[in-house]
């Protein structure tokens, strides 16, 4: 596609499965169950649906932003297809403790940035990355927040 005619896909996993999924291209345009037990959710749940529904729509929006961004970064024409792939997780233990907590973006599909959560920096994976670096670093509410979600 088009840079005008982006496609936003997102999806979570717990334990290697698919439990939800968003893609902007489809029918719906909401954020949809994967797994059984999401299906399990009762009446109360819509909020968290269509919480989620607005928030990937808004997500979509603003990457559309972020990848003009990148491509003037890296002197990239409009044409062609460009990924932007944000990825954030952490590992849960036995004792319910979490561990290893990652939040990082790859353009193109190379690393392009993530957090370093002792110091609550962003490192740059490449020249066109530090433009990046030196946005998020003075935001470091930005890096506070991702952290405590990881």
């Amino acid at each position: 596609p088009e840079l005008g005619d982006s496609q936003f896909i997102s999806v979570g996993y717990v334990d290697d499965q698919q439990f939800v999924r968003f893609d902007s291209s489809s029918k719906s345009q909401r954020v949809e169950p994967r797994a059984a037990w999401m299906d399990q959710m009762d009446e109360e749940d819509r909020n968290y649906w269509e919480g989620q529904t607005q928030i990937n729509r808004r997500t979509a929006q603003s990457y559309q932003v972020n990848l003009e961004t990148l491509l003037g970064y890296y002197n990239q024409s409009r044409g062609g297809l460009h990924t932007i792939q944000r990825m954030y997780g952490c590992e849960v233990h036995p004792d319910g403790s979490f561990r290893k907590g990652f939040w990082q973006y790859a353009y193109d599909g190379h690393d392009y940035i993530a957090l370093d959560r002792e110091t609550l920096t962003w490192t740059a994976a490449d020249p066109g990355a530090e433009n990046t670096k030196r946005k998020l670093d003075p935001e470091r509410s930005i890096a506070e927040r991702y952290k405590a979600y990881v």
